[in-house]
């Protein structure tokens, strides 16, 4: 999931994740409303959420890309830990077409 190199610095700085979503059509708008509620409690949690951003793909308009920054990688270690992101899982059985996917990236130039 990493490049090799001392794992301590690569925990403590700034991490951003990106959540690959396919949604089941007619879905589509309940998927944005939730994340904007999720986001709404983990800024006001004290997660280690920086930042999130959701995008939509201009080609199918039921795949979503959420864009996210996390103060470091512990941070979203324990997000994904959580009972609260444990739920958002079940509930988004539901919802989505097919298994979510995820990538954690570091910026290199900092």
């Amino acid at each position: 999931m990493f490049i090799k190199g001392d794992l301590n610095k690569q925990v403590m700085r700034m991490i951003n994740v990106g959540f690959y979503y396919k949604i089941k059509k007619g879905h589509e708008k309940e998927f944005e409303e939730k994340f904007l509620e999720i986001v709404k409690i983990l800024k006001t949690t004290n997660s280690g959420l920086i930042e999130a951003k959701l995008y939509r793909s201009v080609e199918d308009p039921t795949e979503y890309l959420m864009y996210t920054e996390w103060k470091d990688l512990d941070s979203f270690r324990n997000f994904i830990l959580s009972e609260g992101y444990k739920n958002t899982v079940s509930y988004g059985k539901t919802i989505l077409d097919g298994k979510p996917t995820h990538r954690v990236l570091q910026e290199l130039n900092t």
